[in-house]
């Protein structure tokens, strides 16, 4: 069955279901749209054979900088298209094991693999119970880093397969009917149709097992998440993950060692969950047409005198350091540096002189995806349990009458906290701007910390009406001493370099003809879902017309 025939059966499927349009149907054709992306488990070591560091003085046909969901992405469809492809990602390969014989650090004992160039964690909930819980850490290219700008403070992934290292994983393909609003220049029937089963399938996703998930401990807290929300009248809607819920079921059964079960999430997760390490990134490198140059970052991109661009590459050692800088060749880039590493970078070079001409719609219309968190306290006979696992599984929907969309999300500390936790998608009108603060020669974000409040207001919709139906409280001691919202973060950039406006519809810069953008940096600010399926079915739709038209 062809992907367009497959599709046609997904979109007739699209009115079955509610917030996580047609996902049954576009997870049904997984096999059928991409059996090459599950032909086997890869693990990260597997990815290893294609570290092959760039050295200065060299050509290649393409350059992506980032490792990401829109880099794996375009790394993958060159190589496979006969094209010759080096990856330049800022993080670590995390191929190596720690002291203790894991990759991955425990969300609950941060260590020096926890943060990137950070010397104490800053975790986005910093307190419990009235104890602070950041700590003192060594200063190391850890796996997330929290960056700081005014007002805001952006969680991203840092090492070779980005984002997917440090998410949780839900897979969430946003109703057709909100498309529109979120790309208006995208033609919603193709990517239904077929770049959305496509990112399904290269992903991994699938859906948990219902039954089991009834009576699993380790879901407890999602259980009584459905019970408060379908009692105040909202609906529950499960969410596909990447997680390999076989596996989760052999930790449940104490056959194979946790992962999820173990709390493992926001520093990585050692065994279960299907990163781009597993999945694109393998594909990729079983190409034998893509190298990788881990712990690199580009720092200049220039028009070179005899075609292409020349670009210059700092290597930098595990505190941050540089210890060479390279320069090299590329006949085209592909900028891939997630929402704020590519919009700082083209901001920079336009700004400086690097790029002069490139659009002065580079940097604008940047949002945070309305994230905001929050926690209520439940009464003592609705425990949540001690055991949860990190990967979750649905969400509260009311997103047509209030505008947010609820995560219900884990607490996995190990104890029963009788609370309950989400993470809310909200919508938010406001939108920041990258500029350029030539006296700090750096790049500033425009962001107000007072725009959260819309935010707050739509998630309020779901969880005033909850805590009066069930007599509780929100809690007051997650996120500083009484407060209740989670309002300083966003683990969902999006924008800088949005599509139609940076760039033409399939994200090639203006300006320069063999420069484009490929990562989240194209959608303006807001995806009504968490985004990462969304950006690889895009990175997906455009690659495909890159390569068609333009080699």
């Amino acid at each position: 069955m062809s992907d367009r025939s497959l599709s046609a059966s997904a979109h007739r499927g699209l009115t079955r279901r509610r917030f996580v349009t047609g996902t049954g149907s576009l997870l049904g054709g997984l096999a059928l749209a991409g059996h090459t992306a599950a032909a086997h488990a890869a693990t990260p070591a597997e990815v290893t054979a294609a570290l092959a560091p760039l050295p200065s003085g060299a050509r290649v046909p393409a350059l992506v900088i980032g490792s990401g969901y829109g880099g794996s992405v375009a790394a993958l469809r060159l190589a496979e298209a006969g094209v010759a492809v080096h990856l330049v990602e800022m993080g670590m390969a995390w191929d190596t094991p720690g002291p203790d014989g894991k990759i991955f650090a425990n969300t609950t004992t941060p260590d020096y693999r926890s943060f990137w160039l950070r010397t104490r964690t800053k975790q986005p909930l910093s307190q419990f119970l009235g104890y602070p819980l950041d700590k003192d850490v060594p200063r190391h290219t850890g796996i997330l880093d929290a960056e700081d700008f005014a007002g805001i403070t952006v969680y991203q992934g840092r090492g070779l397969g980005g984002g997917s290292l440090v998410n949780g994983g839900m897979a969430v393909t946003p109703r057709r009917e909100i498309f529109p609003s979120l790309l208006p220049t995208v033609d919603p029937g193709e990517m239904y149709a077929t770049y959305y089963p496509r990112a399904n399938a290269g992903l991994g996703v699938t859906e948990v097992d219902q039954a089991w998930w009834e009576s699993a401990d380790c879901y407890q807290y999602a259980r009584v998440g459905r019970k408060h929300a379908q009692r105040s009248g909202f609906p529950f809607v499960f969410v596909p993950n990447v997680y390999d819920w076989d596996y989760m079921k052999q930790e449940a059964a104490g056959a194979v060692p946790r992962s999820a079960l173990a709390g493992e999430v926001i520093y990585g997760n050692n065994h279960g969950k299907k990163s781009l390490q597993k999945t694109y990134l393998a594909r990729a490198a079983a190409t034998g047409r893509v190298s990788v140059s881990p712990l690199h970052r580009v720092t200049a991109v220039t028009p070179a005198p005899d075609g292409g661009y020349t670009v210059v590459v700092e290597r930098i050692d595990t505190t941050g350091s540089t210890v060479e800088t390279k320069t090299v060749t590329a006949d085209k880039v592909f900028f891939a540096a997630g929402s704020v590493g590519t919009s700082k970078l083209l901001t920079r070079l336009r700004a400086t002189g690097a790029l002069p001409a490139l659009s002065d719609r580079v940097g604008k219309n940047w949002g945070d995806n309305g994230n905001v968190m929050c926690g209520r306290a439940n009464h003592m006979w609705d425990p949540t349990g001690k055991l949860q696992s990190a990967m979750p599984t649905a969400g509260i929907d009311n997103w047509d009458a209030g505008g947010a969309f609820a995560e219900v999300a884990p607490l996995p500390t190990g104890i029963e906290t009788y609370a309950s936790f989400y993470l809310s998608i909200t919508r938010t009108p406001h939108r920041a701007e990258f500029r350029w603060n030539a006296a700090a020669g750096r790049v500033d974000l425009s962001w107000d910390r007072a725009w959260k409040q819309t935010s707050i207001d739509a998630a309020r919709t779901i969880f005033d009406p909850i805590n009066a139906k069930e007599g509780t409280i929100y809690r007051t001691d997650l996120f500083g001493a009484y407060k209740i919202w989670g309002d300083h973060l966003t683990y969902h950039p999006l924008g800088g370099a949005v599509l139609g406006e940076a760039t033409d519809n399939h994200g090639r810069l203006h300006g320069y003809e063999g420069l484009y953008v490929i990562d989240g940096a194209l959608i303006p600010g807001s995806t009504a879902v968490n985004p990462f399926v969304t950006i690889t079915a895009l990175a997906e739709r455009n690659i495909e017309r890159i390569i068609a038209a333009d080699l």
